[in-house]
């Protein structure tokens, strides 16, 4: 960790920014016309000029030389701009021409696991009617760049980010892949760890060999001192399976590991870390990476005396590195593993107390909870709050909004939003744990504990959509009555993933309602991380009865694509549009509210209640004659001046 520079105003920055820009602009603008077409040389130069000082400004608040590292970075971009493919080029013209390309109200995103859906790179092409029956132009394929052998978290341990885990292809099956993509009008996304690598990864060896080249690349210290005085706030993120964030390695001393002691934090404070990663970056994007989940982002900023998550510093390192990007590959947007407080999530689309773009799109990982907490209590009025006091993102952003995903679920319930409603918020987690996990009398859900701290209780929960909804266990006991309940947990949910404005995610078999995948206990690498219970192999038998309205898989598909359909026909549901939390005289029903200023309103209403419930149909005055867009249950009711929202239903109202 070096010394942070002396901090400086903002129109001190500014100044400095300007005035670097002109010591270096001249040199740009002729290395530019040696190496790039014309037309290319003059858009290079024009995104100069535009993101300069979003890259000085960051590396002037983190490094003593900002100056000499923006030009080492602006040389990386030309020199990636310059291997730039042709077809590639040709969508950077594209999104420099709508640059918001990824709030359209027709983004759908689909997350897999290469191997689980599809065997390889080279036969993912295969499923792609699939993807496009879904109305999906997004896909987002979990860690395939190469992790180390043996235990490597769920491939978040990199050992080399330039190639392809060989088990699903090769780097070039992955670029062949991404312009498959492109020909369906679909973007490629894919993890890139940010916060450490795998111990043997080509810097983490170097850096042990003493090899000048990653001198400072990591964080070690000789003794427990430090480490030791770390740890009194440092929050431990795996305590049951691996404590503490610091591991031993002789003739090295103690490593900041803060998950797996085979994942090495890498050191930010050393300049040639962030100029590595960037190179990494502008590298994976020339290959046909569209959209990078940035994982892990929260844990790069280390300060004595916090919880190391959510420094002021990791912001600057993801500012600094947007802008970079921008200048090579303008086509390319970030997206922020960011599981963190609600308070603290809206800073990694760049809400600070001033804007500079850092991610475009974020995880809504507070919707995903408040939503799985309604239904476990039948009562919204938790979600009305946290979500009314979330702050509002900048308009050039967009929420990624999800049921599910690949991770398990970590109770981010704000002591303050919970006390608010009445609600202890221990034993309101405690009672999600305890539901989820098929604990609590009269559970639907059949979850299960991840991560359980012995120390405090806290524990986060693992299990498919379709299980913790109530579908797998009325399927083993045969039980209509209670399927058709799940069924519409699991869609009810869905429609407000794809309604709240933001791009919605759909997980791999949540379309066709997969269940728990209880064989992973039989693998030795995978058993002890029963995450790997909703992280299942695509079942091509489920797949066969899509069509079939019949069986539960059609059902559930069906429900999938009319919603893409409806979403993509209301531009209130571009991510730019204005919303609003509705309140409403239920506290069973969740509403909300959104506009776009080229459109009308659009209101959406779930039931998180097994039976119908009214509402004043007052709620919706002066938004418009609304007609039924989409809903559960065919166009809304209203009797003696009340709303009818059904049982587990959902509407979708929209003016014509």
């Amino acid at each position: 960790m070096t010394a942070t520079p002396p901090a400086r105003s903002d129109a001190e920055r500014a100044r400095d920014a300007a005035a670097a820009l002109a010591r270096l602009r001249p040199g740009v603008v002729d290395e530019a016309a040696r190496v790039l077409e014309p037309s290319d040389a003059v858009g290079f130069v024009a995104r100069l000029d535009l993101w300069f000082a979003d890259l000085h400004a960051p590396l002037a608040a983190l490094y003593t030389e900002p100056d000499a590292l923006a030009e080492r970075l602006v040389h990386l971009a030309l020199r990636a701009a310059a291997q730039r493919p042709a077809d590639l080029r040709a969508v950077d013209r594209r999104r420099e021409i709508d640059p918001h390309w990824f709030q359209h109200q027709r983004m759908v995103g689909y997350v897999a696991y290469t191997d689980r859906f599809a065997g390889t790179l080279g036969e993912l092409p295969g499923r792609l009617d699939h993807l496009a029956e879904l109305g999906v132009t997004y896909v987002h394929l979990m860690p395939l760049l190469r992790p180390r052998e043996g235990a490597n978290d769920g491939g978040y341990a990199v050992a080399d980010y330039r190639a392809v885990d060989p088990r699903v292809g090769t780097m070039d099956d992955l670029s062949a892949l991404a312009a498959a993509l492109r020909a369906r009008d679909m973007s490629l996304c894919v993890d890139l760890v940010l916060n450490h690598t795998a111990r043997e990864h080509p810097w983490a060896q170097g850096w042990l060999a003493d090899d000048p080249r990653y001198d400072g690349f990591y964080l070690a210290f000789p003794d427990r001192t430090l480490p030791d005085a770390f740890e009194e706030t440092v929050v431990d993120v795996f305590p049951d399976q691996a404590p503490g964030s610091f591991t031993h390695v002789p003739g090295t001393g103690w490593v900041w590991t803060t998950f797996f002691d085979y994942q090495w934090d890498l050191d930010y404070g050393n300049p040639a870390v962030l100029t590595a990663m960037t190179d990494t970056i502008l590298w994976l994007a020339n290959r046909g990476v569209e959209i990078f989940r940035m994982d892990a982002v929260p844990f790069m900023g280390k300060r004595l005396g916090t919880p190391c998550i959510n420094q002021p510093e990791v912001h600057d390192i993801v500012q600094a590195m947007h802008a970079a990007v921008k200048l090579a590959a303008p086509a390319t947007v970030f997206k922020a593993e960011a599981i963190v407080a609600p308070d603290e999530l809206v800073a990694y689309l760049g809400a600070h107390d001033r804007y500079r773009p850092e991610c475009e799109l974020a995880y809504h990982n507070q919707l995903m909870v408040m939503l799985w907490s309604s239904l476990a209590t039948k009562d919204a009025r938790l979600a009305v709050q946290s979500l009314r006091r979330l702050r509002p993102i900048p308009g050039e952003t967009s929420w990624a909004t999800y049921v599910r995903c690949h991770d398990d679920i970590g109770w981010a319930v704000g002591d303050v939003d919970a006390r608010a409603v009445g609600y202890d918020p221990h034993l309101h987690r405690d009672f999600l744990n305890a539901f989820y996990a098929g604990e609590f009398p009269l559970s639907f859900a059949r979850g299960a504990r991840f991560g359980e701290n012995p120390a405090t209780g806290d524990a986060r929960i693992s299990g498919s959509a379709a299980a913790l909804c109530g579908i797998s266990d009325a399927r083993e006991r045969g039980d209509a009555h209670a399927l058709e309940l799940g069924v519409r947990r699991l869609v009810l949910l869905h429609a407000v993933a794809f309604a709240w404005g933001g791009v919605p995610l759909l997980y791999m078999g949540d379309e066709l309602a997969q269940g728990n995948d209880t064989a992973y206990v039989d693998d030795p690498a995978l058993a002890a991380d029963n995450r790997w219970m909703h992280r299942p192999y695509f079942d091509d038998a489920a797949a066969a009865h899509r069509h079939d309205p019949a069986t539960v898989e059609g059902r559930v598909f069906g429900w999938m694509r009319a919603l893409a359909q409806a979403r993509a026909s209301q531009q209130a549901l571009h991510a730019a549009g204005e919303s609003a939390v509705l309140e409403v005289d239920s506290p069973h029903v969740l509403a909300w509210w959104r506009r776009h200023p080229r459109s009308g309103n659009f209101v959406g209403m779930v039931n998180m209640a097994e039976h119908p419930v009214t509402v004043d149909a007052h709620v919706l005055d002066g938004l418009g004659a609304l007609e039924t867009v989409l809903s559960s249950d065919g166009p809304l009711l209203v009797q003696d001046g009340r709303l009818v929202v059904p049982g587990l239903g959902f509407v979708w109202l929209a003016e014509p």
